[in-house]
């Protein structure tokens, strides 16, 4: 079949709808062959995100899962086929196999938190493109420990620090580090009000041990945010939370939850800029603020999603200027099938980037450095929850045998 050069859309290319047609019947909706093979370790609700979007984005392919949960597997199986047809999945009995078969290019790691670090030595032997899921680490010495890793690694080492890429908080960002909208940011804030953890395989979730704390595990993206409008290193950050509503009655092998559901993180940035961030996880909706103010004008960017009929999810950008400045309102959005595909769309942005990494094309993923810092910041406010005290950065660092 001659191709012309009509406008084609990834979003009915790869469309789970439209997988009955045939190659040859396939005009439109033609599937160039996918240039990568790539292995997800962990295959629960994040890894079988990630398979939906590395098949969306078209250049790789899922060649093999590893996950000792059968039920995981089985979900990876019925993921893999929506989006692309009936093609099977090599399922590998050890996470040896799975990371160092001949046939894969890359290790996209979806496993829960605690067991990022061991993964990751056992990774690295291949020599393969890795991608592993946020928080890097749970621990301040085992991030560190991934930090210079990556520093030395040869090949892709992508975090997955994906809220950057909601359309909203991109435009955001762009507004404010590309346009310099709103001048030198000085104040910014962050508030999540959400519903509680969901149920995991063990429970890891519901204990800060494995989880990193909720701080660590649920917040470094916000923080990665944070971290990244004030274009500093934190100085010093004081936090209060307890655990008022979820969980307090909760218990699994006997051993009770110890995780916190609520939070106030007060951050101070080296070159002045302060920052805050409000959590709450008893409440019944997803909604984000995050507000930005420079000397020149102001950025706020909503997420909202309700359960209320009638109210679906809703972004909205405003950016209020100064008086001789056009002020505008926005709702910035990806395509339905993309937005729906996990996390508003930024997981398939993410992937785009993963892929275009991979090809040595510059972009803004995270860096290791930068999954280290949303760790320290995590972490610092653990501790000052914990002590009442304000922790400075240095010292913290310093106590955790860490070079500044």
């Amino acid at each position: 079949m001659k191709r012309g050069n009509e406008f084609k859309s990834s979003a009915f290319i790869m469309n789970p709808r439209f997988n009955y047609l045939p190659e040859g019947d396939r005009y439109l909706m033609h599937r160039a062959p996918a240039q990568y093979r790539f292995n997800v370790i962990g295959t629960g609700i994040n890894g079988q995100e990630h398979i939906a979007n590395t098949l969306l984005e078209g250049r790789g392919e899922i060649y093999g899962v590893y996950d000792p949960n059968p039920g995981s597997i089985e979900g990876a199986k019925r993921r893999n086929e929506q989006y692309n047809g009936r093609k099977n999945l090599v399922v590998y009995d050890n996470l040896t196999q799975a990371c160092n078969d001949s046939m894969v290019d890359g290790l996209i790691i979806c496993t829960p938190n605690y067991t990022h670090i061991d993964i990751i030595r056992e990774a690295v032997k291949s020599g393969k493109h890795i991608f592993v899921e946020k928080p890097m680490a749970t621990t301040m010495a085992d991030a560190y420990e991934m930090l210079q890793i990556a520093e030395t690694y040869e090949a892709v080492f992508q975090i997955g620090l994906q809220y950057r890429y909601k359309a909203v908080y991109a435009e955001a960002l762009y507004e404010i580090l590309q346009r310099q909208t709103i001048g030198n940011v000085k104040l910014a804030s962050i508030v999540e009000h959400r519903i509680p953890f969901l149920d995991k395989v063990n429970q890891w979730n519901k204990f800060s041990e494995l989880s990193g704390g909720t701080l660590v595990e649920k917040c470094c993206h916000y923080f990665d945010l944070l971290n990244m409008v004030a274009q500093s290193r934190p100085a010093s950050v004081y936090a209060s939370s307890s655990q008022a509503v979820n969980f307090k009655e909760f218990e699994y092998d006997s051993r009770p939850s110890d995780i916190i559901d609520n939070a106030l993180v007060i951050i101070n940035y080296e070159n002045g800029v302060r920052a805050n961030f409000n959590l709450c996880m008893f409440s019944p909706m997803f909604y984000e603020e995050f507000v930005i103010c420079g000397d020149r004008g102001r950025i706020k960017a909503i997420e909202h999603q309700s359960f209320q009929p009638n109210e679906g999810s809703k972004s909205t950008l405003e950016i209020n200027l100064e008086q001789h400045r056009p002020s505008r309102v926005s709702n910035p959005s990806y395509s339905n099938l993309i937005s729906t595909s996990g996390h508003h769309g930024a997981t398939f942005i993410e992937h785009i980037n993963f892929i275009n990494n991979i090809e040595g094309c510059a972009t803004d993923t995270a860096t290791a450095a930068e999954g280290f810092w949303s760790i320290v910041v995590g972490s610092a406010a653990q501790e000052s929850a914990k002590t009442g005290q304000i922790v400075d950065i240095n010292e913290y660092l310093k106590a955790n045998n860490i070079p500044l």
